[in-house]
């Protein structure tokens, strides 16, 4: 799994002029879940994602976790961070899982995060959405799990 971690004063996602999803302060995650993937890299994902310390203490430091500042997380999964452009015009998608894949990985990974105990909202799986982020910082996160690496927690 690969996510983009945005810190966010509020962000939405909207479906056919809808809006499906929506937070406050907290976090937006773009998820994309690449062939292979398992439920305990998804597992890791959300324990280290609830515990990310990117929020400011009252000292002005990165300190606090989504956790600890009482935020929301707007999960919207996102095939295209598996896209590889190095060759040609138009990038590849062979390392993102299909969707018949995906989807499941990317619910378990909202449901782990929720037993964490962080409140989250979701885009529409597979639907053309618009995703609106007022990203604070701004402090952007890539995390992504080595391929070779055994989880040992986050």
């Amino acid at each position: 799994m690969r996510a983009v971690i945005q810190r966010v004063k509020k962000a939405s996602v909207s479906v056919d002029g809808r809006i499906v999803g929506a937070i406050e302060d907290g976090l937006a995650i773009l998820l994309g879940v690449r062939v292979g993937v398992s439920e305990a890299e998804a597992l890791w994902m959300a324990k280290k994602i609830a515990a990310l310390r990117i929020f400011d203490d009252d000292e002005g430091k990165l300190n606090r976790s989504v956790l600890d500042v009482k935020g929301s997380v707007l999960v919207v999964s996102q095939f295209t961070l598996y896209g590889d452009a190095r060759k040609g015009r138009r990038p590849s998608y062979d390392q993102a899982a299909p969707p018949d894949v995906a989807e499941p990985l990317i619910r378990h990974f909202v449901e782990l995060l929720e037993a964490e105990g962080v409140l989250v909202q979701t885009g529409i799986f597979r639907a053309h959405m618009l995703v609106e982020i007022h990203n604070d910082g701004p402090v952007t996160i890539i995390l992504e799990q080595d391929a070779g690496h055994k989880s040992r927690g986050a």
